[in-house]
């Protein structure tokens, strides 16, 4: 997805004020991960390790047969991928609304896009 810029002061902040507060929320989040040095989501490749950050939309436990699971959905304005770690009900510091970075090998199981037990870090708030 390619989009282009406004290049005036004014066309810009004709931009920001006609914008929703998601499609804002997406371009601060692609801004803030492109000066981390992170991957954008929309660009990583399945089976390469990669490094990206963005914040968590929801985070879930997910009881399972053999292994508990918490799986938390991360967003970078670009797309989405859920962080799975295995073994584990809570981390503290894990929770909606926070930002995170994440290194880990990049993933595909039952058609999501998923990092399975990453290296992580966490953000302010």
């Amino acid at each position: 997805m390619t989009e282009t810029r406004p290049t005036g002061w004014l066309a810009r902040t004709l931009q920001r004020l006609a914008a929703d507060d998601q499609a804002i929320d997406a371009q601060e989040l692609r801004a803030g991960a492109a000066s981390a040095g992170c991957e954008p989501l929309s660009s990583c490749q399945k089976g390469k390790v990669v490094t990206v950050t963005g914040r968590l939309k929801s985070v879930v436990y997910t009881p399972r047969e053999t292994v508990p699971t918490l799986e938390a959905e991360l967003f970078d304005g670009s797309g989405s991928v859920t962080l799975v770690w295995l073994g584990r009900r809570r981390i503290p510091g894990i929770e909606p609304g926070r930002t995170v970075t994440a290194r880990g090998r990049f993933g595909a199981f039952d058609g999501r896009r998923v990092i399975y037990n990453p290296w992580y870090e966490l953000g302010s708030c």
